[in-house]
């Protein structure tokens, strides 16, 4: 997430109230999760076993929670709580505003895109020319749609990402002020539900067509002509490449790769990234003539287990 301009790092510690290591004036430009920053961003790091990594990332300003060395060209936020405050600096830049209208006066939406019945559409929502949005379907904040979308009833674009820290005295979410971003020629069954990324963008591709009963979580980045079929449950922060197929009832685990053109049977948990152009099947995931096999050995045991007698 960008900021709508330039900020310094003193401008920034006196919204969260802490301690900084850098120059009053060091510029900065956003913040971001660490498989997206760029520099200019803020990135969070609040457990020893990630100092290193977010120190090393591309982001120029780190929120941490214990003093350290600043690496050259950088700058510290220091912070007894970086998740809370991280959270803080998402409710004053991106904060949430309650709606009064089913469609918001600040959506913008294409010449030919028919909107039915009962649906929401929210504040600084985009959506292009030519699309079709049935009964029902629910559009979050700075939504962007391309054109000749169809999105099918019911279908919500835009909930926050599934993202907790746990505490003792319960679960803290990690406010969501990402977006989803849908490309022209996409087709959205009916129920489906998209989450926004936590501060980027979850990224539908175009000409993907996507099932009934489909769940995509934050941050995935889902490429061009992709097929994904009903009942899929894909985690945050995966990459699919182009023109990927996903039967019905795969679920992936999150942060991993899907080569383009793989295909993913039925029912396949998708546990480690993939290369593409292959097919594959089972949990754990195998490629599919291998996988198939090993079932057709497993019923001649039997057979197998007679003649040893």
């Amino acid at each position: 997430m960008k900021f709508p301009k330039t900020h310094t790092l003193k401008e920034i510690a006196g919204i969260i109230g802490c301690q900084y290591v850098g120059a009053d004036d060091f510029p900065v430009e956003g913040m971001n999760e660490i498989h997206v920053v760029t520099p200019g961003d803020i990135v969070f790091v609040d457990h020893p076993k990630y100092y290193d990594k977010a120190l090393e990332s591309a982001a120029t300003i780190v929120l941490i929670n214990k003093q350290v060395d600043c690496p050259a060209g950088k700058a510290l936020l220091v912070s007894d709580d970086p998740f809370r405050d991280f959270n803080t600096l998402t409710k004053h830049f991106r904060p949430f505003v309650a709606a009064n209208v089913s469609i918001s006066a600040s959506a913008n939406i294409g010449e030919g895109t028919v909107v039915q019945p009962n649906c929401f559409i929210g504040h600084n929502v985009t959506i292009g020319k030519n699309c079709l949005l049935h009964a029902n379907v629910i559009v979050y904040d700075n939504t962007v749609i391309g054109d000749n979308v169809i999105i099918h009833s019911g279908t919500i674009l835009g909930a926050d990402a599934f993202y907790y820290k746990k505490r003792p005295e319960g679960f803290d979410q990690l406010i969501s002020g990402g977006r989803v971003v849908i490309e022209d020629n996409v087709g959205i069954g009916a129920l489906c539900t998209i989450d926004k990324g936590v501060t980027g963008d979850t990224t539908i591709g175009a000409g993907t067509k996507i099932d009934n009963q489909v769940h995509v979580g934050h941050d995935t980045v889902i490429g061009k002509k992709c097929l994904i079929a009903s009942q899929t449950g894909i985690a945050g922060c995966v990459v699919i490449e182009d023109e990927v197929t996903m039967w019905g009832q795969v679920g992936t685990t999150s942060g991993i790769t899907i080569g383009a053109k793989a295909v993913i049977m039925g029912q396949t948990g998708v546990t480690k990234s993939i290369e593409g152009g292959k097919s594959y099947f089972g949990t754990p995931i195998e490629e599919s003539r291998e996988k198939l096999k090993q079932l057709a050995n497993v019923k001649r045991i039997p057979e197998i287990l007679n003649k040893l007698k």
